[in-house]
């Protein structure tokens, strides 16, 4: 067993540690969703609001989005299994670490807050 690293999680780990996650980033995370036996992908896009616990294990991140005038947050453990892939849309300027004061403003406070910086 010299030199074989054996494989405890199926997820591409250092892919996922090279991604420049932080808040003020509008993603698409793709979730493997699991109905009678088949498995399909779905794709959920949002900003991301907060990172927490960095690189470790047990890292997550918290994407939020409005639809049809409803805001949705979902929280998605980093390396889970069930997240097949992040895709980093745009990154914003953004001067808080966590960005929870979104879920009171208006979206169009949140556009005239966040500076776009491309």
């Amino acid at each position: 067993m010299l030199g074989i690293k054996p494989v405890i999680s199926p997820v591409d780990l250092e892919a996922r540690r090279a991604l420049a996650l932080a808040p003020g980033a509008t993603v698409r995370v793709w979730q493997k969703i699991i109905e009678g036996g088949k498995t399909r992908l779905q794709p959920f896009d949002g900003l991301v609001i907060a990172c927490r616990h960095g690189r470790e294990p047990g890292a997550t991140l918290t994407v939020r989005r409005v639809a049809s005038g409803v805001g949705t947050e979902k929280t998605f453990p980093l390396y889970s299994p069930l997240i097949d892939k992040v895709e980093i849309l745009k990154q914003a300027k953004v001067r808080r670490a966590k960005l929870y004061y979104v879920r009171t403003k208006s979206r169009r406070d949140i556009r005239r807050k966040v500076k776009q910086s491309e």
